[in-house]
């Protein structure tokens, strides 16, 4: 299994398995680490056993890396994919239909995930879409989109959506309706 994977895998499940946010912020981090290094350095660090010399890995992480680099299905995403599990039930047909969803947040204001992991979430599930709409830049407590961050919002949707074809990823904005409209 590649590392960024499982990285991306644990904190997806600790997501669905309502686990506190700082676990899957870690894991996301971890993740960012593993993406930004050069081709070959984390499986030397591993073979050295210096994985937790990086900034933002930490046992938990380097863990989970190092079983993915010896091919194997990280014990922590078994544990996960047990622990979370979430049943279907009786509206399984009704699930079945869904082509995609119309409202997500990412990383970008108030989400708990990157766009691209997001997407291959969707992907994963059968989902031919997913709809980004972030916050506008009035709630600022959600850390809206202001004009420029939208326009780089839009640049990576863009080009996420010439990697992911036939998948895309739709723009939208989440805006407050002020009492003079």
């Amino acid at each position: 299994m590649d590392p960024l994977a499982a990285l991306e895998r644990v904190a997806y499940l600790q997501d669905r398995g309502l686990l506190p946010t700082q676990k899957t912020a870690a894991f996301l981090k971890a993740a960012d680490v593993v993406r930004d290094l050069p081709a070959g350095e984390l499986e030397q660090r591993a073979a050295s056993g210096r994985l937790t010399d990086l900034p933002g890995i930490g046992k938990s992480t380097a863990e989970v890396i190092a079983q993915a680099l010896e091919g194997r299905v990280p014990e922590r995403i078994e544990r996960l994919e047990a622990e979370t599990e979430i049943p279907i039930g009786p509206g399984a047909e009704v699930r079945a239909k869904v082509r995609g969803d119309c409202h997500a947040h990412s990383l970008w204001s108030d989400g708990g995930a990157r766009i691209e992991t997001m997407a291959r979430a969707a992907m994963a599930l059968g989902h031919e879409y997913l709809v980004m709409t972030d916050h506008s830049p009035r709630l600022t407590v959600a850390h809206g989109l202001d004009r420029d961050r939208l326009l780089a919002q839009l640049d990576e949707i863009e080009a996420l959506n010439e990697e992911l074809a036939p998948f895309r990823i739709l723009t939208g904005i989440e805006v407050d309706i002020l009492v003079d409209g």
